[in-house]
């Protein structure tokens, strides 16, 4: 068996490697595996109806060196809010909800952090700007393509995925260790995005956001509210409530129609394409979370995130990757955007289009599970 650590200096830099390509090879990082300005994420996740566990799966194996990235974990936690508000309602004069509906976003999974709390998360971690990150997951390529998209969405390009991910590590003979620490290790970056949301002091920052709007679409995305909050807060905040503490100031958390996806039905500016099965999308299969219906937004398109990847679960050639979209009708000369059930395996779709040079495509963060949620929002069907 190959050993994964090399005697010699690395034959590359992170450095030389362009960030239009977004993926790296086994070889590769098996190459530079030693680079001190080389991090490696186990960004493992799986489907609720999977029955696997990511974080033991690290515990047992995993490419040396890497650290667990928690995607359940390292997301936006304002909905705790609530708990809290209503938890302490003593201590308000009042709270009005627009719509009960909103309660459901309380169980929207995997939606952006805050800018500062994904800056304490990835400092926990060790992470540096000045350092290049590979992203892995165990199935091939699945939810490492979400958290390189939170990377690049927060302003940290120098971020790769690792094409094949684990599967191919292991089958090209490379080793992996267990470590001991794991437990701990994968703790440290969701202590620290929550001490950000419970207004407790963290340590200090070794990463710079700077967050890169055009990248995403999510609930908040009306441009008046910019007058209201500033930059990086407005677009995470998802509950109704009008607060007044204290007589001295007012807060205002607006709920707002998901503008953007809607004005799309009808201008259909952008071509959107959803990762998801063609049966969930057709409303035939249910949806993996209880509660929600299947089906699709108006005038989106299903591209299966699978598509995107070969036999041996990497991206297809940029050739291929065409071929495929040309199929499905998308013209790569127009806007794309995408979405899929929690706006994990979107980021799949957004990573071949990465490769063919279409660096800019927006993810619909909230995707199916918010859109099928919200009382107004028109549902489809397979066409008849």
């Amino acid at each position: 068996m190959a050993s994964s650590m090399v005697g010699a200096q690395p034959s590359f830099s992170t450095l030389a490697i362009s960030t239009n390509e977004p993926v790296v090879s086994v070889d590769w990082l098996h190459a530079n595996i030693r680079d001190p300005d080389l991090k490696v994420l186990d960004a493992s996740w799986y489907m609720p109806d999977e029955q696997r566990n990511p974080l033991q799966e690290y515990q047992v194996a995993c490419i040396p060196g890497a650290l667990f990235f928690d995607i359940d974990g390292i997301t936006d936690r304002t909905t705790n809010m609530l708990q809290l508000a209503i938890l302490h309602a003593f201590e308000i004069d009042f709270i009005i909800f627009y719509d009960i509906k909103a309660l459901l976003i309380y169980q929207l999974p995997h939606m952006l952090p805050s800018e500062e709390a994904f800056a304490a998360a990835v400092s926990a971690l060790g992470i540096k700007n000045k350092d290049g990150v590979v992203i892995y997951d165990g199935k091939g390529i699945f939810s490492a393509a979400r958290v390189w998209w939170m990377f690049r969405a927060f302003g940290h390009d120098k971020v790769w995925v690792l094409d094949g991910g684990l599967p191919r590590w292991r089958a090209s003979g490379y080793d992996v260790e267990s470590p001991g620490d794991a437990i701990l290790k994968a703790s440290v970056a969701t202590e620290a995005i929550e001490k950000v949301y419970q207004g407790q002091m963290v340590g200090p920052s070794t990463f710079q956001t700077k967050f890169q709007p055009h990248l995403v679409w999510s609930l908040d995305q009306v441009g008046f509210l910019d007058c209201f909050l500033p930059y990086n807060t407005w677009w995470w905040l998802h509950l109704a409530m009008y607060h007044e503490a204290d007589g001295n100031g007012k807060d205002f958390f607006w709920i707002i129609d998901i503008q953007a996806v809607k004005r799309n039905i009808q201008d259909q500016t952008y071509q959107h394409i959803d990762a998801r099965s063609k049966a969930r999308f057709d409303g035939v299969a249910p949806e993996p979370r209880k509660g929600i219906n299947s089906g699709h937004v108006p005038g989106s398109k299903c591209i299966p995130f699978p598509q995107m990847l070969d036999g041996s679960q990497t991206l297809l050639s940029r050739e291929e990757l065409e071929k495929k979209f040309g199929q499905e009708g998308i013209s790569l000369d127009k806007p794309i955007v995408a979405s899929c059930g929690t706006g994990v395996t979107a980021c799949v779709l957004v990573l071949g289009l990465h490769r063919l040079g279409k660096t800019d495509i927006p993810v619909y963060d909230g995707s199916w599970t918010e859109w099928a949620t919200q009382p107004d929002t028109p549902l489809c069907t397979s066409e008849r």
